[in-house]
């Protein structure tokens, strides 16, 4: 096989795998993990039981693939854009996590809460996306991803407490909730209690000064008032 004959193959691979994920995405999205057998998965994605084996080794890789791809996506859209300045791309970070939660319920739940009973690799990479996130706000709010201890463990509460507020926004999402709040306005109540939060941070690092806050009322700012200042 020439060069080329192998980029074709390997390409090929390449995009067989990414189906494969993408179909399991959406059967975990529906059924608990011990609910699907190997043969479901097959059956659902038109293919023999033996091509996941091939790519995956086992059931367990095959899920650990589809929650590394879940958080790829969930970190690529709450930390893309770097190069707005610091006020938008935070705003940009919390809207791009709620509307990864919003669409993808299935997805977040697994990521935020570690997946299978405690899979020791799935909580990994469920600590390894909370730490890029906090270093995304980080960058935003002091223009560095690395912080003093005290600071780090500040935002990494804040985080935390929007993991469990926007788990409870997506099941009364599923459940149609009346009364509930629109992304923008979630939105909106993140992005202050991060306001409160580095606030908190700058009077035990005073060398982590919170951003300036914004000159004009925040309701004249949009549902997502910025948290460094006005964009």
């Amino acid at each position: 096989m020439n060069n080329s004959q192998q980029r074709g193959a390997t390409l090929r691979s390449q995009v067989r795998r990414a189906e494969l994920i993408a179909t399991g995405r959406k059967l975990f999205a529906d059924t608990s993990y011990d609910a699907l057998s190997m043969d479901d998965i097959a059956k659902q994605a038109g293919v023999a039981k033996g091509l996941i084996y091939y790519y995956f080794k086992s059931k367990r890789g095959y899920y650990l693939a589809i929650v590394e791809d879940s958080v790829a996506e969930l970190v690529a859209r709450a930390g893309g854009d770097t190069e707005l300045p610091g006020a938008e791309r935070v705003r940009r970070t919390i809207d791009g996590y709620l509307s990864y939660a919003e669409h993808h319920h299935a997805a977040y739940r697994t990521i935020v809460t570690g997946g299978v009973g405690s899979d020791a690799e799935v909580l990994a990479i469920r600590d390894a996306v909370r730490e890029e996130l906090v270093a995304t706000i980080a960058e935003g709010a002091y223009g560095r991803r690395t912080l003093p201890q005290i600071a780090r463990l500040a935002l990494v509460g804040w985080l935390s407490s929007v993991e469990g507020i926007t788990l409870e926004w997506i099941g009364g999402l599923a459940a149609d909730a009346a009364g509930r709040p629109g992304r923008a306005e979630l939105g909106a109540l993140l992005v202050r209690q991060l306001r409160a939060t580095l606030t908190v941070i700058e009077e035990f690092v005073p060398e982590c000064p919170a951003p300036p806050a914004p000159e004009e009322p925040s309701e004249q700012l949009g549902d997502l008032a910025p948290v460094t200042g006005s964009p």
